[in-house]
């Protein structure tokens, strides 16, 4: 991204007080979490989870070697044992629901219960604020009410609920400002039904999930044609809320142009941005859409909530592989089977994951009140919005690009200031943000500026 800020000095728009834009440093802490994800634990979790035999929703809850019953005790003990290691400071527990019938997934209903490990943020400010990291942890076969049928379900999802132990391991040990949330999921081949749960019982309670996060089939890097691709993840984040009906405010961005810039997608630049400064030779590529079409992901009944939410999924799909009994015909090895995936892939994932949640947890909140003045005509352009609370605060980032670019190409650092002006750039021709910076540099995701025309 091209900094102006040496130009604005150079010619004298801005004071020479002002300092560097801190978001340009690297957090050692950050890269030393990167680091520690291992290929080798991934692998041998996603095998652990494989040999359950089948996770179905619906399968043993009381065999200690098979079933989504010895699975989740399986999980439980992992993020205890994680917790132990570090002091206590994991908070673990099972999430237990009943849920109704509904067929023809659940005709019946059935208790569901999602693992659940939460690190407490420490700092007062933001430890309300939070970010939840998932993968579901329950399998399927061809038959979708089929319990018994081998379902070892090692890349869909075994790899993103690995990755999310794996998270908690190299993460546990570290401090946040904001909390993080650790989740493995149930009943997502059921209807989302474990995670839609959660984030009713959120949203019921008021809680602030500033992000979610769901890994889902991440860990194979070959596709059916024999190509391998283990050079990118592809991050679906949908546009514009689905709302019925569309309230005021969502409607005043999109007279703006800013139709790119809900909260869903600035998440997704955020991760994008801070995944690829700490993973090297790795892209992270933002997909326009809430999924892939005829699949779902647990991060869509987060969105049905109001909250901002994306999924990773690998590049390369092998189908034959989700969703199918474990059988070779006609010479094809069917199956979602440990031996496919890939663990060095998988690391790479999860290691995009690490530096993201760890920049957001870190970052301060989101600016508020974020406007872009609509006063008079002119070429140059203000921005304002009210100063957070964190004691860290260090100041704020204005970004830019061209309305038809998806990614911020400008920046400009503005400092511990809650009024702006961009010299030279005219609002009529770019789309503005506005971040909030702490004094190591981590960047909250960008908040798009509603017009104001004065008091």
């Amino acid at each position: 991204m091209r900094v102006l800020l040496p130009a604005l000095l150079a010619a004298g728009l801005v004071p020479a007080a002002l300092p560097a834009d801190p978001t340009e440093q690297r957090d050692a802490d950050i890269a030393g979490m990167v680091a520690a994800v291992s290929a080798d634990r991934l692998r041998t979790d996603v095998f652990t989870l494989a040999e359950f035999y089948t996770r179905h929703t619906l399968s043993d809850t009381v065999s200690d070697g098979r079933g989504i019953g010895a699975a989740r005790r399986w999980l439980k003990a992992q993020f205890e044992q994680i917790s132990a290691e570090t002091g206590g400071r994991l908070q673990v527990a099972f999430d237990v629901f009943q849920q109704p019938p509904t067929p023809p997934r659940l005709p019946a209903g059935a208790e569901i219960i999602n693992v659940v490990a939460t690190l407490p943020g420490t700092q007062a400010e933001s430890v309300d604020r939070i970010y939840v990291v998932s993968g579901h942890y329950d399998s399927r076969s061809l038959g979708i009410m089929d319990t018994a049928t081998h379902a070892p379900g090692a890349n869909d999802d075994g790899s993103g609920t690995v990755a999310v132990l794996e998270l908690a391991r190299v993460m546990a040990a570290h401090e946040f400002d904001a909390t993080l949330v650790f989740m493995a999921v149930a009943a997502e081949e059921q209807g989302l039904q474990g995670a839609a749960h959660w984030a009713a019982t959120a949203r019921a309670e008021d809680r602030n999930i500033a992000g979610m996060l769901t890994m889902d089939i991440v860990g194979n890097s070959l596709g059916e044609d024999g190509t391998r691709d283990a050079s990118h993840v592809r991050l679906f984040a949908q546009g514009v809320p689905p709302l019925d009906p569309m309230p005021p405010a969502v409607l005043a961005q999109l007279r703006t142009g800013g139709e790119n810039d809900f909260p869903i997608r600035q998440l997704a630049r955020a991760i994008k941005e801070t995944g690829e400064r700490y993973v090297d030779d790795f892209e992270v590529r933002i997909i326009y859409r809430l999924d892939r079409y005829l699949r779902g992901g647990d991060h869509a009944a987060f969105i049905d909530q109001g909250y901002a939410g994306v999924r990773f999924t690998e590049p390369r799909e092998y189908f034959a592989r989700q969703h199918q009994d474990v059988r070779v015909e006609e010479g094809v090895q069917y199956g979602d089977l440990p031996e496919f995936v890939d663990p060095e892939y998988l690391a790479q994932v999860t290691r995009v994951n690490a530096a993201a949640l760890a920049n957001l947890a870190r970052a301060p909140a989101a600016p508020t009140g974020v406007q872009i003045e609509a006063v008079a005509l002119t070429n140059d352009s203000t921005l304002r919005w009210e100063r957070g609370a964190e004691p860290d605060l260090a100041g704020y980032r204005i970004v830019w690009r061209e309305t038809t670019s998806p990614l911020w190409e400008h920046s400009a650092w503005a400092g511990d200031v809650t009024r702006f002006t961009v010299p030279g750039v005219s609002k009529d021709n770019v789309i503005f943000g506005v971040q909030a910076v702490d004094l190591d540099g981590h960047a909250s995701p960008a908040v798009y500026p509603t017009p104001w025309r004065g008091l």
